[in-house]
């Protein structure tokens, strides 16, 4: 029976790939501190502070793969020292947020990536794990680096704020569509295909990223999964700015809204990952597995990214008052 070691396993993703794991017949080990919840039934957890001494001691024998998650290059460096010469395959996760331009649509994965000055930047450290990784594992290690990961459960908020606020109605505040896209993966997807291309021994760098969408065409897809009547209102990004709100995550955010100048980020080549054998499942059922998990969490739930109610009302009620003397009221 294959051995698969998941560096993390409590947290959203690295719990998702325990759950491939386990369906596809490995022996599933996660080392987490157990902070983030418990491990999938049928895996074993070995509580760890990654940080401290002998955090490794307790993995005894050879891993068939190890999937390692973090950013922090001082943890992926102490994992390597532990870990790197009893695994026949590694999977370091990382991110398209490596790359140093984000306004080339179509780029693959020979495009440059940023150069790790600041390591509490979280593409920075990224690329030093990727570094790192590839310089102690060689032509063992898989470098995935994934788009925006989406789907139920998921703790960043910023996917399932459209289908939950359409769900609610009204009039919604969205940023002008014109030249932006996009670009997702569903968790259980990209998991999956995590653990099967481990133990197919894929390695490189692949992009593990969706078929790009217009925004367009994805407003009109999640007001189609909700069913609910709702008026858009289309707002330019300098009065978007002007009146705080912010780009792409967090409080006071429009989630996934990022200036048109970069919206190669959300166009990424992702027929690597499709030649991999990376699968996608439709980008309307994806949506409508965040929409039951927003419904289920509670629509109306404090978020770690969005504008809340009151928020988004003061901002509309503030264009259509500029639009009466010309402003931006479409």
């Amino acid at each position: 029976m294959r051995r698969v070691l998941v560096l993390g396993g409590t947290g959203w993703l690295g719990s998702a790939v325990a759950r491939a794991a386990l369906a596809d017949g490995a022996q599933v080990v996660c080392l987490a501190r157990g902070e983030s919840g418990d491990v999938p039934d049928g895996a074993r957890l070995v509580r760890a502070d990654r940080t401290a001494p002998g955090a490794y001691d307790a993995l005894t024998g050879d891993w068939d793969e190890v999937v390692e998650i973090t950013s922090e290059p001082a943890l992926v460096a102490g994992a390597l020292d532990a870990l790197a010469d009893r695994a026949q395959h590694w999977t370091l996760v990382s991110t398209v947020s490596v790359y140093a331009r984000h306004d080339v649509p179509g780029a693959d994965e020979s495009a440059e990536l940023v150069e790790p000055r600041d390591l509490t930047a979280y593409p920075d450290a990224k690329v030093a794990a990727e570094r790192a990784t590839a310089a102690r594992l060689g032509d063992r290690v898989l470098v995935a680096r994934p788009g925006l990961i989406v789907g139920p459960g998921d703790p960043s908020d910023r996917f399932g704020y459209w289908p939950a606020r359409l769900h609610r109605g009204g009039r919604v505040l969205v940023p002008a569509p014109e030249g932006r896209f996009v670009q997702v993966i569903d968790v259980d997807d990209l998991a999956a295909w995590l653990v099967a291309a481990g133990r197919a021994g894929v390695t490189g760098a692949v992009n593990a990223v969706g078929t790009p969408v217009t925004w367009a065409d994805f407003l009109a897809l999640v007001q189609d999964v909700t069913a609910v009547d709702v008026e858009t209102v289309a707002v330019d990004d300098a009065t978007l700015l002007a009146h705080d709100v912010r780009h792409w995550a967090g409080p006071r955010s429009l989630p996934l809204w990022i200036p048109v100048a970069d919206a190669g980020f959300a166009q990424r080549d992702g027929s690597a990952y499709r030649a991999a054998g990376g699968t996608l499942r439709p980008l309307r059922e994806t949506t409508a597995r965040a929409l039951a998990d927003e419904v289920a969490r509670g629509i109306d739930r404090p978020r770690r990214s969005g504008l809340t109610a009151a928020e988004e009302r003061a901002v509309l009620g503030a264009v259509r008052a500029a639009s009466r003397t010309g402003g931006a009221w479409r």
